[in-house]
């Protein structure tokens, strides 16, 4: 993969896991979240539970909804653009995701939250996300209000959310996987080598579960 360019403060993705990983910081950001157990979640996609609504804003500055997500599946991790900690490595993830879906790309979406909305604008997002190559019709970069952004990620997809004594966020390095008809159906570690891998057989377990219509079947 090659590196990305420098942009308003924001290191490549690449020079940034490569000088954590020399400095042993991955996994600074989420030192606090070691005392949070992991919420139990089945590993054959059972249904856990129904995303609640909820109002964001994109990169682009257009509202999203939960509705808006309605008919795909998505795959959502967490981040925020100040990391020094997971978010490098879990965005590489997304990445690759992202590649490999082009085959399927009207059926899915990639979803990133923000944990520090005050910071993290849409604007923020937008060259973020551009750095990424991420094109915000398929994998969206979301920020909103304090409580909003706690509501879908704690309450509604089970991620936990904390402070540093610094007050920096700490957060989940997961990935989650959520259906067409908006359950939380999984999620994998975004930190494992093979995460990529296993999300793709689950969303072709999603997919065949659910098989997106046709304009012919709609007509």
């Amino acid at each position: 993969m090659s590196e990305l360019p420098a942009r308003a403060g924001i290191p490549p993705i690449g020079w940034v896991v490569a000088f954590l990983a020399a400095a042993g910081l991955i996994g600074l950001a989420y030192v606090s979240l070691k005392s949070i157990p992991p919420p139990t979640l089945p590993s054959n996609l059972e249904k856990i539970s129904e995303v609640p609504q909820f109002q964001l804003t994109d990169q682009t500055g257009r509202p999203i909804t939960r509705e808006d997500l309605k008919g795909k599946i998505w795959a959502a991790n967490f981040i925020f653009t100040r990391c020094k900690g997971p978010c490098p490595i879990t965005l590489i993830r997304m990445q690759e995701l992202n590649t490999k879906l082009k085959k399927v790309r009207r059926n899915v979406e990639l979803v990133t939250f923000t944990v520090d909305p005050e910071y993290d604008t849409p604007a923020v997002l937008k060259t973020f996300g551009e750095q990424l190559g991420a094109d915000p019709a398929n994998w969206k970069f979301l920020t909103g209000t304090a409580d909003a952004i706690k509501n879908i990620v704690v309450t509604g997809l089970l991620q936990p959310i904390a402070k540093e004594p610094d007050g920096t966020p700490a957060h989940s390095s997961r990935i989650v996987l959520v259906d067409a008809k908006g359950w939380l159906r999984g999620y994998c570690d975004g930190l494992d080598p093979e995460a990529v891998q296993k999300l793709m057989v689950d969303i072709g377990e999603l997919l065949r579960e659910d098989p997106p219509v046709t304009q012919t079947q709609k007509n």
